[in-house]
């Protein structure tokens, strides 16, 4: 099968497409014919090294995609050959920026007619952690109100929208060509990051949703009531350590599971959440992807289109 590889950590243009060995269904598993996968900034991290990008090299890269099932392995029943699907890997697993990948049955679920396979792989990451961020792990409730940082992210742009579904005041930050793209999302007020401190300008959350981290992270703590609680899936920066004992520091252990991207589908079917603007890139061009995602200036997802 072609997959985009790289042999080595570097920048965008170690990224290159080639030829790696087709996968098997093992016991539990079925190989899924991508049609799309989804780029996220996870990626160029793993794709640079460092702690992120402790990996066997040759690399594939991806974590989230969508297909058509090709094979069935041993045991797996409630899914067949020529099934729509969509899906994450496991944590520590990846390899969608290719052709085929086989994954646990367990973790992958039909994809509905009325989703294109490039909406499925865009929303397929995003929304399990938004989801495992904003219900399982802050357990959000109606009337509170949230500070999402960095609105217009594929998460925080999911989570705008969860978040008012929810019942939510949701505060976000933006740069200033995002306000309408954010607002659109649901936020009900957007603080433009380049001109306005928001650690001075808000205050009294319950929730703030840290999907940025570095030097955002103090800020987020002065702007929680006490008994607040800090949601983070950003890296913590190096020493950092939380300067209140009157708030709760979490962080989502965004499982892969069939169940979460079935909510996911329940929201859709319920108008709570739309799929994010989608910008497609060729398997061939990951590299030229990577720039963008690098920049983190895009409104909604990268995918690959893969078939």
């Amino acid at each position: 099968m072609k997959a985009v590889l790289f042999d080595k950590h570097g920048g965008p243009e170690v990224l290159h497409l080639g030829d790696a060995p087709d996968p098997v269904a093992g016991p539990g598993e079925v190989v899924v014919d991508i049609h799309a996968a989804s780029v996220n900034a996870a990626d160029y991290k793993v794709r640079l090294g460092g702690t992120y990008g402790a990996v066997k090299l040759p690399h594939i890269l991806g974590r989230d995609f969508s297909g058509v099932v090709s094979a069935v392995g041993a045991g797996v029943s409630d899914l067949a050959i020529g099934d729509a699907v969509f899906g994450v890997t496991d944590q520590g697993i990846e390899g969608a920026y290719a052709e085929k990948i086989a994954i646990k049955a367990a973790i992958v679920a039909k994809k509905p007619a009325s989703l294109s396979h490039a909406e499925a792989a865009a929303l397929a990451l995003t929304s399990l952690t938004a989801i495992w961020a904003l219900e399982d792990t802050g357990k959000l409730k109606r009337g509170e109100t949230i500070l999402i940082q960095g609105g217009a992210g594929g998460v925080a742009g999911f989570a705008i929208q969860l978040a008012k579904h929810l019942g939510a005041t949701v505060i976000t930050t933006a740069s200033a060509n995002n306000h309408d793209y954010v607002r659109g999302l649901g936020a009900d007020r957007v603080i433009d990051y380049n001109k306005e401190d928001f650690s001075k300008s808000v205050s009294r959350c319950d929730i703030v949703f840290d999907t940025v981290g570095g030097d955002v992270r103090p800020g987020c703590y002065t702007v929680l009531r006490p008994g607040g609680r800090l949601v983070f899936i950003s890296p913590t920066p190096e020493g950092f350590k939380p300067p209140r004992g009157d708030v709760e520091t979490l962080r989502p252990a965004v499982a892969r599971d069939r169940a979460h991207l079935e909510r996911l589908l329940t929201l859709l079917k319920e108008g709570a959440v739309k799929p994010p603007p989608i910008t497609s890139y060729k398997l061939a061009d990951a590299a030229q992807a990577h720039r963008v995602s690098e920049g983190r200036h895009l409104q909604g997802k990268l995918v690959f289109a893969v078939r």
